[in-house]
């Protein structure tokens, strides 16, 4: 197999002198080469013969115990990502980006929200108080009130036996990542999609762990946009597209209004001005340049019909363009949504801290 690495990326190496083990590497180079397992074993194999990676590693070694793992598996001729190894990323992903929310001082938090929510029952007891739900009722220890209380075993249960399971509210809501794809997101050497697969990896693992009465659905969005699934993350990059940032709004609302969530919202990752729009009869309109008053004008309209149906969008710019900061803060203020501008290596932080902190809230 012959693999070409044209440029080298001293962010890059410098990134990886941070690593601390050849796992955390490999995991890294895994992403940033699209899930392809072998393509990544050979570019450590070449970083290695160039210096660049310490030679107490044996590449071969690795590779072997990766399959005794099942971390990857035999593919034909090469080798590939399994389910367990796919997992593996989101997981470290999510532990990844949680341990430097916890190096900055946030932390998780209860969820007391007064909107669509649902009760979780927890071990404590106190007495009963009238308006308390009957589901939540112990009937064993009110059983054993009542007995103590009149040394009766026949049914004589009162107000003042009954105990309750203390409960916390929480809230189900159906969220559609959005992730620009566009060239823009690798361009001039510069890597913004890694990152935001590795938030939505993330992402996915704290839904799934955390709130799983939660959805989340993973929309791409170039020159159109698609629906990918949980296990595609991992092998997702950036094309030779345009922004066409109308068509991924549009299609995360339609996927919104199919679910039956209560709260509704849309996490947008993009570093793009919008480029490119689908015009009523299918055909693509486009200009490179970016912010055409037409594409402007036709996207924006995408954040009034989302406001219109109560889905807030929030954006998070991943870059310093003022073009596309005075475009961002203009769909931001007409869908009463938020914004964030941040730099890539706080965009998972900035994710995960926003989705859990404005939970608490009412009104999504």
């Amino acid at each position: 197999m012959r693999f070409s690495y044209s440029k080298w990326d001293e962010s890059l190496f410098e990134y990886l002198k941070g690593l601390a083990d050849l796992m955390a590497i490999f995991q890294y180079l895994l992403m940033r080469l699209n899930g392809d397992v072998d393509a990544t074993l050979e570019l450590m194999k070449q970083l290695q013969a160039r210096g660049y990676l310490d030679s107490k590693y044996d590449i071969d070694e690795f590779a072997q115990k990766l399959k005794d793992s099942k971390f990857v598996k035999q593919a034909g001729s090469g080798l590939k990502l399994s389910a367990k190894g796919e997992r593996s990323l989101r997981r470290d992903a999510f532990e990844l980006i949680f341990e430097r929310m916890k190096s900055a001082g946030k932390g998780e938090h209860p969820l007391p929200y007064e909107g669509g929510t649902s009760e979780e029952l927890l071990p404590e007891k106190r007495p009963y108080s009238f308006g308390d739900n009957f589901r939540a009722i112990d009937y064993g220890s009110s059983m054993f009130n009542s007995i103590s209380r009149t040394g009766d075993l026949g049914l004589n249960l009162s107000e003042d036996d009954l105990e309750v399971h203390e409960a916390e509210k929480t809230t189900s809501c159906a969220t559609v990542l959005m992730i620009d794809v566009s060239h823009s997101m690798v361009l001039y050497g510069e890597d913004r999609i890694t990152p935001a697969k590795q938030v939505a990896m993330a992402f996915t693992e704290l839904i799934m762990t955390k709130y799983p009465r939660d959805h989340l659905s993973v929309v791409l969005f170039g020159d159109k946009a698609w629906e990918v699934k949980i296990a595609d993350l991992p092998y997702i990059g950036a094309g030779p597209y345009h922004t066409n940032t109308q068509a991924g709004l549009r299609m995360a609302r339609n996927i919104l209004m199919g679910k039956k969530h209560v709260n509704k919202q849309i996490f947008m990752i993009t570093d793009g001005k919008p480029s490119m729009i689908t015009r009523k009869n299918g055909q693509l309109f486009k200009d490179p340049v970016g912010l055409n008053p037409i594409i402007v004008n036709r996207t924006l309209d995408e954040a009034l019909i989302c406001r219109k149906k109560k889905i807030p969008i929030t954006t998070f710019m991943i870059t310093d363009d003022p073009y596309l900061r005075s475009f961002v803060e203009k769909l931001t203020e007409l869908n009463h949504g938020r914004a964030y501008f941040s730099s890539v290596n706080n965009l998972g932080n900035y994710v995960i801290w926003d989705f859990v902190s404005n939970r608490k809230k009412k009104g999504r």
